[in-house]
Parts: C-alpha cells; structure tokens; sequence
C-alpha cells in the first residue's frame, strides 16, 4: 500500500462527498449550471470541505481543471502580500477553453483582516474570470464584505455511520483485515472527520485491532476511564492516581483525551451514583481542569486535582 488513501479515495464528483447530502445537492445545481458564485465553505476540520472544491473543478472545467484552479493555503502567508501578489497574478490570466478559473484559498480565517479587505477588492476587480472558494473552520473570522459576496455552506461532522460506510468499502478494496468491532470504533473516536479516521485505518493497516487505534491517537478507551471514575468515587483515590500516572507516563495518553473521556462519562454514562448537581460541579471543575492544562500547567497535578475533588464529592455523600 504506497499511495495515500485519503488521496486515492478522494471523490472526484460531488455527489461521493460524504455525509454533506443538502450541500452536495445544491452544489450540483451550481455545475449542471456551469455557473458557480463565491462560495464560502465553512465547518470543522476533515468534512469534505476541500473535496467539494475539487471536485466542482474536476467536473466544471474536466481534463483541463488543474490549469483552471489553484489552491492555496492562507496560513502559510496570512499578510497582504498573498493577495497581492499570488492571488492577483493567477486571477489575472486568461482562463484556458472556459469563462472562468476557481481560486480556493484554504484556511481563509487565517488571513490578516487587511489581507481580507485586499481579498474582497480582487474578488470584484476580477469576478467575472475568476471565482473564489474560502475555506474556514470559523466563518464568524471573515469579515462580513467578503461574506456577503459569497454562498455559505456550513458543513457539519459526518456521522458515524457515514464514516464507518466509507471505511468498510476501503477495507473491502484494499484487502485490509478488521477485528470485530474495529471499523465501528475508528469511526467513533474520529468524532466526525472522515480524514483522520480514513489515516488511522492506514497507520494500523494491514490487522487493524482496536486496541492499536487507540495506541496510534494516544487515548484512553471508555471503559478504562470509567475504571478511572470507579476508584475516586469508591474511595480508592491513591489507586486511581497510580491509574492516572500509568496513563501519562507508560501508555503515552494525552492528557486533553483524558479530560475530554472524563468529561463525556460524567455527562453521559448512568452507571456513576452521581446526581445533576455533583455532575455539575465536576463537569465544572474538569473545564477548569483543561484551561489551566492549555495554559502550560501540569497534567498530572491538574487532572489529579481534579480526581480529588471527584472522590471528596464522593466521600460526603
């Protein structure tokens, strides 16, 4: 397996782009069409928001769409010096055998806000040679203007069961083994995004076992969280500290997937004896808990405050 998956199952029209069925349909109407506006592609990372460009291209304009559009990505150069001198030039020449090029600037958001009014201006100096895409994880960083002048399309995590589709005929087509059980939980711990989920079944390729994804993202599984939660409110803090420790120290978790799995079973899982309030409170204390761990503090002192006060809650009961 040499080439990369997430480029070799990259849809080629529109309508393959997962778990984005109102998007992809509107956008089709665009291409039968042959006439896209500005678009403005908005949503979390790894949703099909670059696909869907590419895809427009590679169906609007055929064999000759990589000599009618450019990608760019804003975060590399974030100044005005990107529009002015490789967005300008490109949308400058002639677009070859069509009406129209597609610039598709990735990472939009990035971009200085004079950057943008810049943007804004060649946007309508050269609207009717060139057509723009901006990506965004935040349309609320892109000034109004350039809203304006663009169709939004916000799109959303793809769901589980979309993502677990997608992965099953990758595996069938690539003769890739699964445990029992694995595709389901790659689809779950990629939390919407197709792409990393479609990069953690190839870095566990050829055997994927659920254990190695888990490994491979540097995560704790559910039940060993719970584990976890189980000894504070048992009053079994030391040993959940030495669990706590042995999660950072050998396992290699990150401590933001310990919170995060926290922070889920106390919301979500009904086996905790924990009332609305304690949850509450502890939901409360782990936000506390991760701000400080992003600010540089000590994982370890942090999360192993923040089970203390789990098992005082407990003790008072």
């Amino acid at each position: 397996m040499l080439e990369i998956l997430t480029e070799k199952y990259r849809p080629s029209k529109v309508k393959d782009v997962v778990g984005q069925p109102e998007i992809t349909l509107r956008l089709a109407a665009f291409i039968k069409a042959k006439n896209i506006p500005h678009c403005l592609f908005a949503g979390p990372p790894g949703v099909g928001k670059t696909s869907a460009a590419i895809a427009m291209a590679k169906e609007l304009f055929g064999q000759e769409w990589k000599a009618n559009y450019i990608e760019m990505n804003a975060s590399d150069e974030r100044g005005i010096d990107i529009v002015r001198d490789k967005i300008k030039e490109f949308a400058k020449t002639a677009p070859l055998n069509t009406e129209y090029k597609i610039i598709c600037l990735d990472e939009a958001d990035a971009l200085t806000k004079d950057a943008q009014h810049a943007l804004r201006r060649t946007m309508e100096t050269f609207s009717k040679t060139c057509r723009f895409i901006l990506i965004c994880n935040y349309s609320s960083r892109i000034i109004d203007p350039i809203q304006s002048r663009c169709a939004i399309f916000r799109f959303k995590n793809v769901d589980a069961a979309d993502i677990a589709k997608k992965i099953k005929d990758i595996t069938e087509k690539e003769q890739i083994k699964c445990e029992e059980g694995a595709i389901e939980e790659i689809a779950k711990v990629a939390e919407g995004d197709l792409r990393q989920a479609i990069n953690i079944l190839q870095i566990a390729s050829p055997d994927v076992k659920i254990k190695e994804v888990y490994e491979i993202l540097g995560r704790a599984q559910s039940n060993q969280i719970l584990e976890l939660l189980f000894l504070c409110l048992n009053n079994e803090f030391i040993n959940a500290r030495k669990k706590l420790r042995d999660f950072l120290f050998n396992q290699g978790i990150e401590s933001h997937f310990i919170l995060k799995e926290i922070s889920h079973q106390i919301a979500e899982n009904t086996e905790l004896r924990l009332d609305d309030v304690e949850r509450a409170k502890i939901l409360s204390l782990i936000g506390d808990a991760e701000f400080r761990v992003n600010e540089g503090a000590d994982s370890l002192i942090q999360i192993t405050a923040l089970l203390a006060n789990i098992a005082a809650l407990s003790s008072h009961k």
